[in-house]
């Protein structure tokens, strides 16, 4: 079957030109859609490199065949060649390639870069690339060489600044790509982010990166982006300038980047080198294909081996393309599945100097690691890729900019990988949640900590537990799991609650040093720590032997299966709806239960009857309804909010679910339970993240309606266009 070609692009409306917005996250790597008058452009995108003289693969294949919404092409060198650029003027562009969707324009720099003899003007190559239409073009910067001189560099990075305004107005309201440099000076870096974001640009390329990705420098590329990408707008789309190796793909998508352009898939297929998501292969080594694509369909390594020159560059070109294109939707599909730093730490695996990068970027935050290597002996892999340097404690910002966009809940199991699966930002996010947030009801001396088994652990030990409880109710229980010690009243939490991993994942014996650093920072230090294999054969007896004191009932006490339920209603809505555990227990001391079939609590009602919240079997977590929202808004004592500030998670305990201010003219719509949209948002309380429980509120701070957050702070502030809130509830006045 001959696969349907795709349809023309419409172009987008003249009010939404250059808006960008996020239809789906995971933390800070998002699918998002840039609208331009060819159409729109989804992200992460790849932009495949064309030179107007020698096309490797034509424009219309890659948009009929492969599905490319845009590519990139270079102003300069059909500015310089009078039989591309007369018609180009005449015609535009589009028609000079025979594209119908996004064109995307190169200024010069690089060839400046690699020749040495780039003559056209600041305002001049702007106003080319105006008069031949394409949908954003570049200004021309100063290419940042990794071999400047820090004096030489912080002087581009200034020419650069000082360009942007003449360019803007060149321009005249075309898209303009605003490029950031400073080479490997992270403070230039930052100020070329920090400086180019006050001007009007519509995309962000970071540039001067090739140098580094040639020379497999994958650890200074991810300090490049982090020096980078956090203080750009989120309103603008970043694009990795020459990064078009998909082996690059799942760890530049997971810090941000989205957009991509690639001339790799042509030169390496003219040096008979094919592009794999792990690397490179040379043709002359293979006998058999390490990926079959539907461009080899029928050739063996050696049959493309006795092709001609041209005939053979073209077929691995397309290869290549085959290769780049799954790559980047395997790294979309990631996004959409929640599973992006997954991939990225699996990828990480298969390159040495990805594996160094991965390594550094989960192990940096080092503000309470406290130990300095100075003699250089290597503890492990994860101390060795540790800053003890000149850089040492300056990269927490960007990683807390990691964790300020990273959702607090998801579904579906996480895949245990080894250590470093730990150090996932939403592992971060949730280990944070759950220290800062939970409080103990117990006073005993002494914690119970149940080992051996993985979840769900209600349905294994639940009953002994609701024994033990009816004899022991002081006793502290918690689980064991691969990310840390989990209180029993929050037994079906993710991340905690659903690790896939091997067997003796579960079934290691607690190390008590560490059990006892995790019950410090759960505010239980100092308690007595009893273990109890959930493994063993025989619990009860094995119990007996563990707790000599205690006595187990034949049958369940219904009011300690009552008090467990109210426990647990306290530690959601205490973890997720951000209310101080002792009004929770206040709140619910006569509260009532609405169960399932499966004895599972379904809802949530106070004395009055009134349903609150219900509980989560997906994720373990907490939805408030439009009666727990009022309850949750009639609790707040803090001011309404001014401003897009963002804190820290830990630093605002227990005030209730943060607030999203809206513009009084949204209020009648978002009412009627309508989405909260970018653009009509005044201010957020700084604890507001992805994917929370919010209150939505009008200038006053009078409820309007209640919903999840789709954004962070930064994002709420910048964002002008997408869903900034899904509306669950109106609420009528």
């Amino acid at each position: 079957m001959v696969p349907k070609k795709m349809d023309e692009p419409n172009p987008c409306r003249e009010q939404d030109l250059g808006k960008f917005e996020v239809l789906h996250r995971d933390g800070i790597a998002k699918l998002g859609r840039l609208h331009t008058a060819h159409g729109p452009l989804h992200t992460p995108a790849l932009l495949p490199v064309i030179n107007p003289n020698i096309q490797t693969i034509k424009p219309r294949e890659l948009w009929d065949n492969w599905g490319i919404e845009g590519l990139i092409t270079n102003s300069y060198i059909i500015w310089k060649h009078e039989k591309l650029s007369i018609p180009a003027q005449e015609l535009g562009v589009h028609k000079l390639l025979d594209f119908p969707g996004v064109i995307v324009c190169d200024s010069g720099t690089f060839q400046s870069y690699i020749y040495g003899d780039v003559e056209v003007g600041v305002e001049e190559i702007i106003e080319f690339q105006k008069s031949i239409g394409v949908d954003v073009a570049t200004m021309l910067d100063i290419f940042g060489r990794p071999d400047m001189t820090r004096q030489q560099m912080m002087e581009a990075v200034e020419t650069t600044i000082e360009r942007a305004e003449p360019s803007i107005k060149a321009a005249e309201g075309m898209m303009l790509n605003g490029p950031i440099q400073g080479g490997l000076e992270w403070d230039l870096r930052q100020r070329s982010a920090q400086q180019m974001s006050k001007y009007d640009f519509a995309i962000h390329p970071i540039g001067g990166i090739v140098p580094v990705m040639e020379q497999h420098r994958y650890l200074e590329l991810v300090k490049i982006m982090l020096a980078s990408i956090p203080h750009l707008p989120a309103s603008r789309p970043v694009h990795l300038f020459g990064c078009g190796h998909p082996m690059l793909f799942p760890m530049a998508v997971a810090l941000g980047a989205d957009l991509f352009d690639s001339a790799a898939y042509a030169l390496f297929a003219k040096d008979d080198r094919l592009l794999l998501p792990w690397g490179t292969a040379k043709l002359e080594n293979l006998e058999y294909w390490p990926l079959l694509t539907p461009s080899l369909q029928g050739w063996t390594p050696s049959q493309v081996r006795g092709l001609g020159k041209e005939e053979r560059t073209a077929l691995l070109a397309r290869f290549n393309m085959d290769v780049t294109v799954a790559e980047l939707n395997r790294c979309r599909q990631a996004v959409k599945d929640g599973t992006i730093w997954e991939l990225t730490e699996m990828r990480s695996h298969q390159h040495p100097a990805l594996r160094e990068a991965y390594q550094w970027l989960i192990t940096a935050p080092s503000e309470n690691f406290g130990f300095h290597n100075d003699d250089g002996l290597v503890l492990s892999e994860s101390d060795a890729s540790r800053e003890y340097g000149s850089e040492y404690g300056i990269w927490e910002g960007a990683w807390e900019w990691v964790i300020d966009s990273t959702s607090q809940q998801r579904d579906g199991g996480v895949s245990w990988l080894g250590p470093e699966s730990h150090e996932r930002p939403w592992v971060e996010v949730a280990r944070r949640l759950l220290h800062s947030r939970w409080r103990t009801s117990t006073e005993s001396e002494e914690v119970l900590i149940l080992h051996g088994r993985s979840g769900p652990w209600r349905d294994r030990i639940g009953n002994i537990v609701c024994r033990i409880k009816a004899k022991m109710p002081d006793l502290e229980v918690l689980i064991q799991t691969p990310f840390g010690l989990l209180p029993w009243s929050l037994e079906d939490v993710n991340p905690f609650a659903h690790v896939e991993g091997p067997s003796w994942l579960h079934r290691r014996r607690p190390d008590l040093r560490w059990c006892a650093n995790e019950l410090s920072r759960l505010g239980l230090s100092g308690r007595k720590i009893i273990l109890f294999d959930m493994a063993t054969k025989d619990m009860k007896e094995t119990l007996k032997e563990t707790l000599p004191s205690l006595t187990l009932d034949a049958d369940t006490d219904e009011s300690v299966v009552f008090e467990l339920e109210r426990e647990q209603a306290i530690s959601k809505l205490s973890l997720f709806a951000n209310i101080h555990a002792e009004v929770c227990r206040n709140a619910l001391k006569s509260c009532q239960f609405i169960h399932s079939r499966t004895r599972r609590v379904k809802n949530i009602l106070l004395q009055d009857g009134r349903h609150i919240a219900s509980p989560r079997l997906t994720d373990g977590g907490l939805s408030l309804t439009a009666a727990g929202a009022n309850w949750a808004h009639n609790l707040r004592t803090a001011p309404v909010p001014e401003g897009f500030e963002c804190q820290r998670i830990e630093e605002n305990v227990s005030q209730g679910p943060p607030w999203v201010v809206i513009e009084d003219d949204a209020v009648p719509f978002v009412r009627d339970g309508r989405n909260v949209f970018h653009g009509f948002i005044t201010a957020v309380d700084a604890w507001l993240r992805p994917g929370v429980s919010c209150l939505i509120v009008n200038s006053k701070g009078e409820l309007i309606a209640h919903g999840i957050s789709k954004a962070a702070p930064k994002e709420m502030a910048e964002l002008k266009k997408g869903i900034a809130v899904r509306t669950r509830d109106g609420i009528k006045p």
